[in-house]
């Protein structure tokens, strides 16, 4: 798959339902989400949000929010 780690990667069930959102959200609007967009969706605050992008960050996730993550490899969206 063109533009995808093949290394596995390992996260926890929140970063993984982060990595799904911003798939689909991707796949759906054909640009990656906006902090704000997530917010809205976990229902979470701004200052968490922004806490778990810049933990995805540092997992090698760029803060561009490019899913480098192979799709197969997500939980479904709850």
């Amino acid at each position: 798959m063109a533009g995808v780690s093949r290394s596995r990667k390992f996260f926890t069930a929140k970063q993984g339902q982060y990595l799904a959102y911003i798939h689909l959200y991707t796949r759906l609007h054909r640009r990656p989400p906006a902090e704000t967009d997530m917010q809205e969706y976990f229902r979470v605050s701004p200052p968490s949000v922004h806490q778990m992008v810049l933990t995805l960050e540092r997992s090698r996730t760029p803060r561009s929010i490019e899913l480098l993550v192979d799709p197969t490899q997500l939980p479904d969206l709850l």
